[in-house]
């Protein structure tokens, strides 16, 4: 108590010390739960993630992943936010990391592809079967979720009209709207059909659409 009223900075200094870690342990424990979280719902969906098998998967007790997410709707769009946050990381920074115009497109088509690629499948996919005719903030999310990526390609295609590249007279929401479709093509010949092509008639379907724009 002596050294306390010495020097009651330095307490209130390691008080506030120790609040914060415990706020970014809490925080960093949040994520790693929310990481294996993304990774079951990519396989069973978001209606077959529950706190208690989250809870088993993680190693912990039902109320201690309980005190992080509350009820199984928070756990959901909690997950939803936090594979959105993976997307963002693995596609769309690199991407935009690359020149702007058909080049950073293409890399955002290339780093897509690989998203999809992942073991389990696209959560985004799987969130728009299982919510789409479900009226709720899932839904909400989920429909908020795919017209974010629609607009980002508009976005970039927008970015290769105004490097010269594309016409100024390209529709840059119908190209946004062609390679999404390319890429659910690629998804749905990848992974459901299997077929052994689905990448290259991917790209074959891309760069004739880059043709079809072509300044």
């Amino acid at each position: 108590m002596g050294a306390i009223a010495a020097r009651p900075e330095a307490f209130v200094l390691s008080a506030r010390s120790c609040y914060f870690y415990e706020v970014r342990k809490g925080e960093l424990t949040r994520q790693a739960i929310l990481d294996v979280a993304v990774r079951m719902a990519r396989y069973s969906g978001l209606s077959g993630l529950t706190i208690g098998s989250l809870a088993a998967a993680v190693d912990m007790s039902k109320s201690g992943v309980y005190a992080h997410f509350k009820s199984k709707e928070a756990l959901q769009l909690a997950c939803m936010e936090r594979n959105g946050e993976q997307f963002v990381d693995e596609v769309i920074r690199p991407a935009l990391a690359e020149p702007r115009g058909v080049t950073r497109l293409q890399a955002l088509v290339e780093h897509w592809m690989r998203w999809y690629a992942r073991p389990g499948g696209c959560l985004f996919l799987a969130a728009a079967a299982e919510f789409d005719d479900l009226p709720g903030p899932l839904h909400d999310l989920m429909v908020t979720e795919q017209r974010d990526m629609l607009d980002l390609l508009v976005r970039i295609a927008s970015t290769a009209v105004d490097e010269g590249e594309f016409g100024g007279d390209a529709d840059v929401v119908q190209v946004a709207q062609e390679v999404f479709g390319i890429l659910l093509s690629y998804n749905w010949m990848s992974r459901i059909v299997s077929s052994p092509e689905a990448a290259d008639r991917a790209w074959t379907a891309f760069d004739r659409l880059i043709e079809a724009h072509a300044d």
